[in-house]
């Protein structure tokens, strides 16, 4: 039977043959049965939370889902207790999933759910109910991308016999890439190499391969002119607004307060112009007061009404064309996606000297890197770029070049696919 919530995939003409005519049947000219010499696919589980938003390790999971060659892999989705934003996000990509209403996962001590269960729970219950999934839907490999997903079936793939890879892009020091990673995953792949687990319990150089997130350049840049108009026009401002965007999950590594700040010193440092800054974004954490922090912050500085919270918006890309500046106020940031993003819609990026950012910008020549926890840093490159029209163009050109060559989407499928292959050599 095929498992509830997935709809039957149309086979490969050569698995077509085998089922008509049988595993008997033989090649007259090679002696071999037709089945011997169709390739079986490599079963992969991508396991996701229900109940959160929709990050980047979410889109890059999901892309990379909906490019994988469907004659060599058969991808799995399961998401825990609810479709959510995640499986909004899957049915827009014509992806099938299947939804685990009853399956809950342990509690996060960082942001604890309210259907979430202790440490107990987990190990007497929930390891023998993720075995029991892990042996239904029978991959080859299960692959997980975001942290509570890591922590809840890295040890139920073990046990069950299934090759483990731990997608990180998370802070280097975090617990699970040091001490759960090391003992129990067959691969870790991350996005940078900064976000090499910094104290694993055991060595996982032979194991750690840094794979850039993909990114998908195939559809039209916006116009710059008619994007920036469109967002004077939605916030009533004049056309000589210098507009300052950040983009991302409200989350407090990714420091949208700092940003709130940077606008202020920046609006300072410029008095004969208007500065505001657009905050894009969400938070993806139920209990998160980060957009009332940065509003209370705008507002102590004086520039309430220069600081807009804007939400998530879709499509972002007109937004992220029509912003001037990306300002990249992030700490242990391991490969941001937005920051490529901008790069490839012209938009130039001021982000701090910290995690994967030097790895993604050249300073002074495809970006601007400034110290870290300081707003006032970011005054001097965006002087300079709001200054030069000259090295503002030659500066988002380069960008948009660099980003193109190294991290297309096809790139990063052939690598991921390159390591499921040695996880479970193809038949």
């Amino acid at each position: 039977m095929w498992p509830q919530g997935i709809r039957r995939k149309t086979l490969c003409p050569a698995q077509a043959i085998v089922l008509r005519l049988g595993p008997d049947v033989t090649s007259a000219a090679a002696g071999h049965s037709i089945k011997d010499m169709v390739m079986a696919r490599t079963r992969i589980l991508f396991p996701f939370a229900g109940d959160t938003g929709l990050g980047g390790s979410h889109v890059s999971a999901l892309d990379l889902i909906a490019g994988l060659d469907p004659e060599r892999f058969d991808p799995r989705i399961l998401l825990h207790q609810q479709e959510g934003k995640v499986g909004a996000y899957a049915r827009e990509l014509g992806l099938d999933f299947e939804v685990a209403p009853d399956l809950p996962l342990m509690r996060s001590r960082n942001n604890p759910r309210k259907a979430d269960i202790g440490v107990p729970r987990y190990l007497l219950r929930n390891i023998p109910r993720l075995m029991a999934e892990i042996r239904r839907i029978d991959p080859q490999i299960v692959h997980t991308n975001e942290g509570r997903i890591h922590t809840n079936w890295v040890i139920p793939t073990k046990l069950a016999g299934r090759r483990h890879l731990w997608h990180h892009r998370q802070d280097p020091r975090a617990f699970g890439i040091n001490k759960l990673a090391p003992l129990f995953s067959d691969a870790i792949v991350s996005v940078s190499e900064f976000s090499h687990p910094v104290r694993p319990v055991r060595s996982v150089s032979s194991r750690f391969t840094v794979v850039r997130s993909p990114f998908d350049f195939s559809a039209d840049i916006p116009d710059k002119a008619d994007a920036r108009q469109m967002i004077l026009t939605e916030l009533s401002l004049p056309a000589e607004t210098l507009l300052l965007g950040w983009f991302g999950t409200l989350t407090e590594r990714k420091k949208p307060v700092r940003f709130a700040e940077a606008v202020a010193e920046i609006s300072r440092a410029m008095p004969d112009r208007p500065v505001h800054g657009l905050l894009f974004g969400g938070s993806v954490e139920a209990h998160s007061t980060l957009d009332q922090q940065c509003a209370a912050r705008a507002n102590e500085l004086g520039i309430e009404s220069q600081v807009h919270l804007m939400g998530f918006r879709k499509p972002l890309a007109p937004y992220m064309a029509g912003v001037d500046l990306n300002i990249v106020t992030a700490l242990h940031e391991p490969f941001g996606r937005t920051l490529i993003e901008s790069m490839y819609l012209g938009t130039p990026v001021i982000a701090t000297r910290h995690g994967g950012n030097p790895e993604a910008i050249e300073d002074g020549k495809t970006g601007f890197l400034v110290e870290p926890e300081n707003p006032a840093a970011f005054v001097a490159p965006a002087l300079k770029l709001s200054a030069d029209r000259a090295l503002y163009d030659t500066i988002a050109r380069a960008a948009q070049a660099d980003v193109t060559a190294k991290y297309g989407r096809e790139i990063h499928i052939r690598q991921i696919s390159e390591i499921y292959d040695r996880l479970s050599p193809p038949i």
